[in-house]
């Protein structure tokens, strides 16, 4: 075997990236440590989040080290934040030149890097590829798109997203089914998960209430139909609490409209472990995140997806989740078939066993390492 050192950049830019690459960095370290170095990396935060809550405590929560560069570009318009993140990582590249670009999900960070990296002939390879929602409305499918279309090597979450890679022209050679990072990190974590305070404040019990998460724009950017689904929410839940963990945009427009509800509880956004305990000790999780309905099928928790796709369908197929789409009166009827017991059960998909993250640095140190 090669002993040359693989140099490669990690880009993370929004909370869900961050939940991806500690297993990999964990799994790089570990790697290292059993032998001589094989991997030499750079992490490197682009800032897309830039609000604490969304990314900060992530670093310390998941033990992942301080990033190397903090490119901090904030806030903008799509085209803003793609623009800004380009520039500053060319900037970066150039300074810091690597053999390969590691870029992860779905991101504005995930697309722009790809770009720049090409660009510079650099070597990509993009964990969580292949996952389709076809639906060119959400920005994210099109990060997906551009980023798979420009990849060198392939990471993939389930068969299907091999499937895909395969039918839009990826070679074989360059697709490696790994299983999924999230699920590697959600497995480490699960023994320290954290109780928040919000849990005795309120007088929770195991079971006895519901978590939403909503941002997208489908759902919340139209205070008429977003006051419609919290109506339907909360007078459809046999009065429990339903605690609203929320999104810095989706705050606003609850602000201006004055939306509430007796038993709606509108906190702030959690660290990566609280989140995940009031998930697993939950009744059920209402939702419009594509990360969460994983976290959920491996918990065996059920799931309620308030959008009309899905680019994991697995969660679906196989696992705890069930997709309503967006009409407001659609949420009365998956209520009720959650109240009366009548919810499946679920699996979980092969390979989400918390192994992925080995699984490519196994990868990367024999069949990337040379081809550098």
């Amino acid at each position: 075997m090669s002993d040359k050192i693989l140099s490669i950049s990690i880009i993370a830019g929004a909370r869900p990236n961050f939940m991806k690459i500690a297993p990999l960095i964990h799994a790089i370290e570990k790697i290292n440590n059993q032998d001589s170095k094989k991997i030499d990396y750079r992490l490197i935060h682009t800032g897309q989040h830039y609000d604490k809550n969304m990314s900060g405590t992530f670093f310390d929560e998941l033990n992942i080290p301080e990033p190397n560069a903090n490119l901090g570009v904030g806030g903008g318009t799509q085209a803003e934040q793609t623009a800004g993140i380009m520039i500053a990582f060319e900037k970066e590249l150039l300074a810091n030149p690597v053999d390969m670009v590691i870029v992860v999900g779905d991101v504005t960070s995930t697309m722009a890097c790809s770009i720049v990296a090409k660009k510079l002939n650099t070597k990509v390879a993009h964990v969580e590829a292949g996952i389709r929602s076809w639906d060119l409305t959400m920005p994210e499918e099109i990060n997906r798109m551009v980023t798979d279309a420009l990849a060198d090597y392939y990471f993939a979450t389930t068969q299907l997203a091999v499937d895909n890679l395969l039918n839009s022209g990826a070679k074989t050679e360059n697709i490696f089914l790994v299983g999924n990072v999230m699920i590697d990190t959600l497995l480490a974590n699960m023994p320290k998960l954290k109780k928040p305070e919000i849990f005795d404040s309120l007088n929770l019990e195991k079971g006895k209430y519901i978590v939403m998460t909503m941002h997208r724009p489908a759902n919340v950017d139209a205070a008429e139909k977003l006051q419609s689904s919290i109506d339907a929410i909360v007078s459809n839940v046999d009065s429990l609490p339903v605690l609203f963990p929320i999104h810095p945009r989706t705050a606003k427009i609850f602000d201006e409209f004055g939306i509430k509800a007796t038993n709606l509880h509108i906190i702030e956004p959690l660290g990566y472990l609280e989140f995940n305990y009031l998930v697993n000790h939950s009744k059920a999780v209402i939702t419009d995140s594509g990360g969460i309905t994983e976290e959920t099928t491996v918990m065996g928790i059920p799931c309620i997806t308030l959008r009309d796709n899905t680019e994991r369908p697995e969660t679906c197929t196989i696992g705890t989740n069930e997709l309503i789409g967006t009409n407001p009166d659609a949420i009365a009827p998956a209520l009720q078939k959650l109240f009366s017991g009548n919810w499946k059960k679920g699996g979980i998909p092969p390979l989400w066993d918390g192994m992925a993250a080995k699984r490519i640095v196994e990868v990367l140190v024999n069949k990337c390492r040379d081809s550098n």
